[in-house]
Order: structure tokens, then C-alpha cells, then sequence
């Protein structure tokens, strides 16, 4: 019999190496204090690999791993790891999305209590100062303090429970969630985001994406309250570092603890000149029940990859190119993008996915209904919805899938329909792909239209009566916005819907402008 190899690169728990020494049909090396260049030569070899953030899976890595089947990423974050590259070769990307999450929970809760004592600047000035002044820390406590929590997943969830122990009066904003998630633990639910704004502390713990890099920068911190508090040890990015830099050193911001950077190490960062901040060098998963969790699930997961069994956690397609045939991959492409731009034009929390197949295409309806999953789930979990998970997380979220295949009576020989249903309404996409895979966008809810869904876009709904366009193009050009496309459709409702491709992202200031237009019925803005 031979043995399927697995080679690990970067250091992990002795635990998730015993793992892999006890499976007699695995061979495994320890190539964790190899040099990267010799690394680059030895993973030829090997069908498996076990990496973490210190070895970059970049065009240089994949060159290098020809037999390479998966890989497992000892963590959370793929940032390191090119996801698309190791597709196109045909390499499986799964991570280890939950074995961390109790200690990046009580992480939180540590920068939490520092930010409100002063616990680090007041060990220094005692051990290392050696002054002993007590009248200088004079903190403040959590009891009866308001804290608001961006983000409501595993982590989020759990910093609540902890911190109604203390008796904090806590409140939640995700707008992906349904509110019962935090009703019935006790949690305040609320769509204001101003309101996460006016409490006294402020943690996030969300993903890391289009919509929330710099989900708090200068005019958020603008609106909170002199003093706040802010905590972030979930992404590098979420908190624009400059804006957070300026609220600190003015006062406004009283106290802030970081475990992320946007740039990693960060030994040179200015945040650490600044006196009243906590920071930790990204310590989220650094506990020895974690990283023991980390490890084994890494190790069975590689085990499983190694013979073929199973793919836990997968972030690419788990199958066989070649299993899928031609006509239907530009469809299942098609139908993720679709169900990213229906939950970027109709933002909350999902309560249905409703997909209707015409065509010879409809042989794969469970295929195309795990890709849309995947899309519309992508706007609010990031990486962490893949193609092996899609299904539970939409079962775990209250999510109504429903998918058949319906007579063909429109004019295409396949077409895809994708009806998304929020708390805040519903949208319809209508798809289809022509000769040469061009996708294209056919209808948004009765409208029939013609556009590629690429690039940035304006969804602009409006009565149709004369001058809109130019009140639109007016808005646009006012706040020197390039338009690439315009396209245009209506109903027999007096109803038209615009999509506006143009070069440059639209901030809320343009979005309100454009939504104060006199026959604007609603805006939304995409990003595909």
C-alpha cells in the first residue's frame, strides 16, 4: 500500500502531530524549521500540506507543489493563501474556522477590562518605572455601561454572554442575522447603527470585507461620544488605523485595545506611541487549548484530504473539474454572482433563496443552489461560507432554500432565476449565459435588462417620467464620478430601474444624494 504524504510547514501543537503519526497509511514530515527556499523543494513530494501565516501559498509556492492535492491552513484567515490560484491547479483550500474562537472571545474581555483600567500603562509605570501613583489610574468600571457589539457570530455572541455578567447593558448590530439570535439571549437588537455609535464601548467581530474594511473611520468616530471605548481583535482593517490614531491622541477616543493590524508585524506601527491603547501582537488564537484544537482539527482534516474521504471546511469547489460539464460552469459562476449582488442590492438578514432552472442546466439544481448560497451568504460571512458548508450555514440561519426546474418559456435555452427574500423585502435576478460564456444580468424583478454583472454598480429604481437620467448623471458628474455604462429598462407599471456602471466606489454622502432625487423610488449600490 502506499502511503498518501502530508508535510507540514509551519510549527503546530505536538498534539496534531502525534495525530498524524498514528495513521498507518500516512507519512508526514515536520518541515516547520526548514528554510522557505528549501521548503519550495520539498513540497513536490507531498499530497497534503499543513501551513499557517508564516508561509506565504503564493504563484511561487503552487509552482513548486506539483502532486499537491489540499491544503489545510492551521486558522482561521487565508489572507496568505491565493484561493483562485490554487483552484485553477486543483488544489483544495480548507482552514479551521471555529478552534479558536473561546480564546479570541476572552482575548476581547482582556483588552475590554485594560481599556477600562489602564491595567498595562499602570504594570509599567509600577515595574518599570518603579513609581508608585495611584491617583494617576483612575479607571472606570463595566457595570451599567453600554456596549455595542458589531457583529453577532460565534465570537460576538459569546462577548455578550460575558459581558451581561458584568452587568453591561449590551446591544448588537448586525444586520445579517435574524434579531431573534440576540433577543433570546438577551441582547438589544437594533438597525441603528448610530446607536452602536453612542455606546460607551465598541467592539467588532465580522469578517474582513469590501463592506467592512473601515467600517469605523473619521466621521463614525465623529458621531460617538466623547470617551468611548474601542476594541477590535477580529480583523487588521476594520477600524481605519489614521482615524483611530487622530480619536486617540485628541481625547475623543479614551481607550482602545487592538490585537489586528492592517499591515503584519506590526513593530513600527504609530498606534504604539500612543500612550492610552492596549496591543497585543494578533493573540487571538494564542492559547494552549486553542492552539491544541487547532492543531488536531488541522491534522484530521489533512488525514481526510490525504485519502480522499472528505474535505471539512472547504473554501473552493471540492470536486472534479472534469465531473462538471462545460455548459454548466459559467452557470454556477453566474448564479454566486447573482446571489452577491442580490444581497448587496437588498442588504439584512436572508430569510429565503428561491431558485427557478429553465433549460438543459436544470439537471444541476443542487450544484447551482449551493453556489447561490455561497454568493449571498459572501456579502456578510466572508471566507468563512464555503461550498461544503453552504447548506448547513443557511439551516443554521433560519434560511427557506427552495430550488426547481420550471418549463422553459422565456427566449434563452437556459436561464437561471434567483428570487432573494430579507426582512427587508424581496429581489428577483433573472441570468443567463450566451456564446463564448458572456454572463449576463436579463431581469431584476420584472425588468427586463441587458448588463454584465462586473464592476462597480448603481441600481437606481425610479418612476419613469422625463429628466431622471440627467438628474442621476448631474449627481454623479457634480462629485466627478466617470460613467462607464448606462442601461436602462422599464415596466408597464410606469416603473424603470437604472444600472449605472462607473469607475469609482460611491460613498454614502453620493447614495443620499442620489436617493433625494424627487422619482426615486430606492438606490443601492454593488460590487461584483
Amino acid at each position: 500500500m502506499q502511503k498518501k504524504r502530508v508535510i507540514v510547514c509551519d510549527t503546530i501543537h505536538q498534539k496534531g502531530l502525534e495525530l498524524l503519526s498514528q495513521e498507518e497509511d500516512i507519512e508526514f514530515l515536520d518541515a516547520s524549521k526548514e528554510p522557505k527556499d528549501k521548503l519550495l523543494d520539498l513540497i513536490k513530494d507531498f499530497d497534503v500540506a499543513i501551513t499557517r501565516s508564516s508561509t506565504d501559498v503564493d504563484e511561487k509556492f503552487l509552482e513548486n507543489a506539483k502532486n499537491l492535492k489540499a491544503i489545510v491552513r492551521a486558522g482561521v484567515g487565508v489572507d496568505n493563501v491565493d484561493i483562485d490560484g490554487c483552484s485553477k491547479n486543483g488544489i483544495i483550500v480548507m482552514n479551521v474556522p471555529t478552534a479558536n474562537t473561546i480564546a479570541a472571545v476572552e482575548l476581547t474581555m482582556a483588552h475590554m477590562l485594560s481599556a477600562a483600567r489602564s491595567f498595562p500603562n499602570a504594570n509599567n509605570h509600577l515595574k518599570l518605572d518603579r513609581v508608585w501613583k495611584r491617583e494617576k489610574w483612575y479607571g472606570i468600571e463595566l457595570k451599567d455601561k453600554k456596549l455595542g457589539i458589531i457583529g453577532f457570530g460565534n465570537i460576538g455572541s459569546r462577548v455578550a454572554k460575558r459581558a451581561m455578567a458584568f452587568e453591561m447593558d449590551v446591544v448588537t448590530y448586525d444586520p445579517y442575522i435574524d434579531p431573534s439570535k440576540a433577543t433570546d439571549l438577551g441582547v438589544r437588537y437594533t438597525k441603528d447603527f448610530d446607536e452602536i455609535l453612542s455606546c460607551d464601548f465598541i467592539t467588532i467581530h465580522t469578517p474582513k470585507t469590501e463592506e467592512t474594511i473601515d467600517m469605523i473611520s473619521y466621521d463614525e468616530i465623529e458621531k460617538m461620544k466623547d470617551g468611548v471605548r474601542l476594541i477590535n481583535c477580529a480583523r487588521g482593517g476594520l477600524y481605519n488605523e489614521d482615524a483611530l490614531y487622530d480619536g486617540i491622541k485628541s481625547g475623543k477616543v479614551a481607550y482602545s485595545g487592538i490585537d489586528v493590524f492592517v499591515k503584519e508585524p506590526a513593530i513600527d506601527n504609530k498606534l504604539l506611541d500612543l500612550e492610552n491603547i492596549s496591543v497585543t501582537p494578533h493573540l487571538g488564537a494564542n492559547t494552549l487549548e486553542s492552539q491544541e484544537k487547532i492543531a488536531t482539527q488541522a491534522a484530521s482534516q489533512a488525514i481526510s484530504a490525504a485519502r480522499g474521504t472528505s474535505y471539512p471546511n472547504a473554501l473552493n469547489l471540492p470536486i472534479v473539474e472534469s465531473e462538471v460539464p462545460s455548459v454548466v460552469k459559467p452557470y454556477l459562476e453566474l448564479i454566486q454572482k447573482m446571489g452577491y449582488l442580490a444581497a448587496q442590492i437588498n442588504r439584512g438578514y436572508i430569510k429565503s433563496l428561491t431558485l427557478e432552472v429553465e433549460g438543459e442546466i436544470s439537471d444541476y439544481l443542487e450544484p447551482l443552489m449551493t453556489f447561490a448560497v455561497v454568493g449571498a451568504l459572501k456579502e456578510s460571512l466572508g471566507e468563512k461560507i464555503n461550498y461544503v458548508n453552504a447548506e448547513f450555514v443557511a439551516k443554521e440561519k433560519g434560511i427557506m432554500l427552495k430550488s426547481e426546474a420550471v418549463s422553459n418559456l422565456s427566449e434563452y435555452k437556459n436561464k437561471i432565476l434567483l428570487k432573494l427574500t430579507t426582512d427587508q423585502g424581496s429581489i428577483s435576478i433573472g441570468g443567463t449565459v450566451f456564446s463564448d460564456n458572456i454572463e449576463k444580468i436579463v431581469s431584476i424583478n420584472s425588468i427586463k435588462l441587458d448588463f454584465k454583472p462586473k464592476g462597480k454598480m448603481i441600481f437606481f429604481a425610479n418612476k419613469d417620467r422625463p429628466g431622471v437620467i440627467a438628474k442621476i448623471s448631474k449627481v454623479l458628474s457634480d462629485n466627478s464620478i466617470n460613467i462607464a455604462d448606462f442601461r436602462l429598462g422599464r415596466d408597464e407599471n410606469g416603473e424603470a430601474l437604472a444600472v449605472v456602471l462607473v469607475d469609482e466606489s460611491i460613498s454614502k454622502d453620493i447614495l443620499t444624494k442620489l436617493n433625494s432625487i424627487e422619482e426615486c423610488i430606492w438606490v443601492s449600490v454593488a460590487n461584483i
